[in-house]
């Protein structure tokens, strides 16, 4: 797996520039960063510039297993691209782009050992469904 890099997206419908709110403030991210119901985010932190680090605290609601989401910012252009490293030296790259309704999100990231490639991708993907979820109900 190493090398193999997985790619999610998803269309939003709203504007580019709350899209980027809304993923990038820690008052939003705790309300979707999780790819299941029996999932949370009870904190983040995010510092959204080059050198800049971020953190999520991911649990499962039940108390059984939890751990910390961290990295570094390489690169932020606003309302464009954001790059980091995580804590464990992948790299994911984030764009955002208007569309005719809306703004689309695409993440592309380095596969991990661990899990299977389809397991990843789901998770990522469900992650970036449910901040779709959150942000067009807001």
């Amino acid at each position: 797996m190493k090398d193999t890099m997985i790619t999610v997206k998803t269309d939003i419908n709203l504007p580019l520039a709350k899209v980027w709110e809304y993923y990038s403030d820690p008052k939003h991210i705790v309300n979707w960063n999780n790819a299941s119901p029996d999932w949370h985010t009870p904190s983040a932190t995010n510092d959204l510039r080059a050198g800049g680090k971020f953190t999520s605290r991911m649990e499962a609601k039940d108390g059984s297993f939890g751990f910390e989401f961290d990295g570094t910012y390489d690169e932020v252009v606003d309302h464009e691209l954001i790059r980091y490293t995580m804590g464990d030296g992948r790299t994911a790259k984030i764009t955002f782009s208007e569309i005719e309704k809306g703004t689309n999100v695409t993440i592309v990231f380095d596969a991990e050992e661990s899990n299977p490639i389809e397991m990843q991708k789901g998770g990522w993907q469900a992650i970036l469904d449910n901040f779709k979820r959150y942000t067009e109900k807001l």
